[in-house]
This record gives C-alpha cells, sequence and structure tokens, in this order.
C-alpha cells in the first residue's frame, strides 16, 4: 500500500444524536483523533436536521464524517441504531451514545482481538468519565478467549458496547427494540447467547459521559413503559428455546438489575399506585414463569422484595425499603441464599460480587 492509498475500513462506528447541545463534537473528536484508522464514522441525525448536527463540530471533523437523518418521531434510540447499523459496510459495527468516548486505541485493541478469536463480539471494558470501572460481565476472572454465556454471566452486560461482527448481526437477526428503555437488552442477549463473544478486559475502555442531562433512559415512566422490553425478551421464539440454565441465568439479572432497579427509582410511595403495583408484579410473574427456580439464588433480602412484589399490596414505603434494603452489600441478609445448597452457586451473591470485584 502506498502513502496515497486509503487505509481500508474494518470499522464502521455510529453515533446517535438527537440534540446538538449533547457533546457530539467530543464523541467525535475521540473517533477521528485518537481512533481514525480503518474506521469510518457515521453520525445519525434523529428527528434533527444533519445541518444542525454538522455545525456544532469542527470542519476539520465535519468533512470525515458522513451524516444520516433518521425521523420516526419516538423517543427511542433504536431507531437511529438501526439506521446506522443498517448502513454499514464494514466488517465490524461500533455504537457509541452522543455523550460518550473512546479511549485512544480502543477501536485498534477491539478489532485486533476480534480477529484473534474469530469472534462475533468484543465487550468493552467500560468506565465513567471520572475513571470508576463498570464491573460488568462479571466474568471468571482467569478466563481468556472465548467466552461461555452462563458460566461468564454476559447477561450483566445489557448494551453492546465494544464491537459487533456484520456478519452476525445478519446471522442472528439482531435488530434494536422500538421501546422507551431497554432497546439493546434482547439485541445483546440474542448475541451472548448466539455468537463468539470475547472481552477486552484490559484494553482501552469505552468511557461513558455523565454530562447529559436528558439522557432517555433515565426518564421516570409507567412500569408497563419501562419494562415492555423484559416481556418482549421472555416472549421471543429463540429465547424460548434455550436451555433451563440459560434462561435461568437471563432472568436472575432481569430480576435483579430491572425489577429492583424499577422500584429503587422511584422513591415516592405516591408514585405506587395499584396500577403500578399490579404491573410490576405481572412481569415478576412473567420471570418466574419463564425459568422456573431461578429465584433459588437470589439473596434473603431479594427474597423478601421480591415477595413484596409479587403480593401487589402493602405499606408502598416499605416496598421501596426492601429495595434499597438488598443494596446492603456484604451483610448477612444480601450474601446469603434461602436454600443453603445455593449459597456458592454461580448466579448466588458472594460468587457473583467476587467477580464483579475483580473486574475492576
Amino acid at each position: 500500500m502506498t502513502a496515497a492509498e486509503p487505509v481500508a475500513v474494518g470499522v464502521d462506528v455510529v453515533i446517535a444524536v438527537h440534540d446538538p447541545a449533547r457533546p457530539i463534537a467530543r464523541a467525535v473528536r475521540s473517533v477521528l483523533d485518537h481512533n481514525g484508522e480503518g474506521v469510518r464514522l457515521t453520525v445519525v441525525c434523529h428527528d434533527v436536521p444533519a445541518a444542525e448536527i454538522a455545525a456544532a463540530l469542527p470542519q476539520q471533523h465535519r468533512d470525515q464524517v458522513r451524516f444520516l437523518e433518521h425521523r420516526d418521531g419516538t423517543r427511542s434510540p433504536a431507531g437511529p441504531f438501526n439506521a446506522g447499523i443498517e448502513a454499514a459496510e464494514a466488517e465490524y459495527v461500533c455504537v457509541m451514545g452522543s455523550d460518550d468516548t473512546l479511549a485512544p486505541g480502543a477501536v485498534a485493541s477491539w478489532f485486533w482481538l476480534a480477529r484473534k478469536h474469530r469472534a462475533d463480539a468484543v465487550i468493552a471494558r467500560l468506565e465513567h468519565d471520572d475513571g470508576r470501572v463498570v464491573p460488568t460481565p462479571p466474568t471468571r476472572p482467569w478466563r481468556r478467549g472465548v467466552l461461555h454465556p452462563v458460566r461468564d454471566r454476559l447477561s450483566y452486560r445489557s448494551a453492546p458496547l465494544g464491537l459487533i461482527s456484520r456478519a452476525a448481526i445478519s446471522r442472528l437477526g439482531l435488530r434494536m427494540d422500538a421501546v422507551a428503555v431497554g432497546e439493546d437488552v434482547g439485541f445483546v442477549t440474542r448475541l451472548w447467547f448466539g455468537g463468539r463473544v470475547v472481552f477486552d478486559r484490559s484494553g482501552p475502555a469505552y468511557e461513558i459521559g455523565g454530562d447529559a442531562a436528558d439522557r432517555v433512559t433515565t426518564a421516570t415512566r409507567p412500569i408497563a413503559d419501562e419494562l415492555a422490553f423484559v416481556r418482549r425478551l421472555l416472549r421471543r421464539t429463540w429465547f424460548t428455546a434455550l436451555g433451563l440454565a440459560e434462561r435461568r441465568s437471563v432472568c436472575v439479572k432481569l430480576t435483579r438489575i430491572h425489577l429492583f432497579g424499577a422500584v429503587l427509582n422511584r422513591s415516592d410511595p405516591a408514585w405506587w399506585t395499584a396500577q403500578e403495583r399490579a404491573a410490576l408484579a405481572a412481569v415478576a410473574r412473567e420471570l418466574l414463569a419463564a425459568a422456573p427456580g431461578m429465584a433459588a439464588v437470589l439473596s434473603l433480602a431479594d427474597r423478601t422484595l421480591l415477595d413484596r412484589i409479587l403480593d401487589g399490596s402493602g405499606d408502598a414505603e416499605q416496598l421501596i425499603a426492601l429495595a434499597h434494603a438488598r443494596r446492603r452489600h456484604g451483610r448477612p441478609r444480601t450474601l446469603l441464599t434461602a436454600d443453603p445448597s445455593r449459597v456458592l452457586a454461580r448466579e448466588a451473591p458472594l460468587r457473583l460480587m467476587a467477580a464483579s470485584v475483580l473486574v475492576r
């Protein structure tokens, strides 16, 4: 290759943005200035003119970006991400939020790791922009190479941050769901259980920005909307075809992170009307039915909260208090399971917490 020849594109990076006030210039700079070799950058402008987004970028970057307009009138980021993925032509795709950044050399690290292991996906190491590490997924600490979806607890990574091969996207029929929140959970769950996945445990990080005041996923909404993605996932044909151990691993994570999180994030007792309590109980019942026996690995504190959710009645203040109590990590009720024989199970709190610490 001569100096005049362009570098072959190996990765399409897709950034979705719906507001020119977001720090899109910072995100673009992190790609083009520090990860640009072999990369094509597409910015998908969601219900906003491309000219407005382009104007937020310096000229030298503007000329290196492919802008796509996507209009669907929804608040879900699924549409623009799907549009960007569909427009990709490289071997791998990387999706980014507009207020996030990539550490220098991240894309190259992921790309060569994917090539080394013939991987369908590379899971990126995550950090907040203040340097705090996000300890997911809590994989086996000694494991290098291709991961196992259950043994390495891949369900705890809920977003496709890193690289995904376009061949796997096509083979598995991956698309993000047009829901208010959790649009990517079904996407990655299908990927984790259907593809060859590796984790770049020590490479440059995907950095999560903390300065966006209008993240769509942080808004409080009715439980039926908040957890629609859970019910949709549980009813997928490919999910119901998974083995019991696989379904349990997914449903335990959905219960801990999303079902219990829905209570933790709604701390006003007045919010918990009879209708919202009933909607929450309905999702809990679906989770238990989808993976019989999955509750056995929950902590004592978790089981108490789950029982109160299923009951659907009682004092809302106590419901909220139970959601906070299960977060008091290290106490006996958050470490022990009701069945002593399950206390050292892979998904039980002791091993899960130990693995999470070792991800840091």
